[in-house]
């Protein structure tokens, strides 16, 4: 699977989850896509230092990438 078809994938979760996260003042981007599929992502606006940040990236972003791309290893939050 080439990468653009990948970075394709994961933008599309994220545009899926989105509207949660801008419901609650926050919203999330893609930094990057390690070649072993270790996904970075940035929280922004009221998710950026939440307390929930962390169940929300493992129970909302991840379940969501791995929802269109189920080889994704891992999703990490940038600090």
């Amino acid at each position: 699977m080439g990468n653009t078809i990948i970075i394709e994938k994961i933008n599309l979760a994220l545009q899926k989850i989105r509207p949660y996260l801008n419901a609650d003042g926050g919203d999330v981007s893609l930094i990057s896509v390690s070649e072993d599929l270790v996904v970075k992502v940035k929280f922004s606006g009221a998710c950026d230092g939440c307390p929930y940040s962390v169940m929300t990236l493992k129970a909302g972003v991840e379940e969501a990438i791995r929802k269109e791309l189920p080889e994704v290893k891992e999703v990490i939050a940038e600090g």
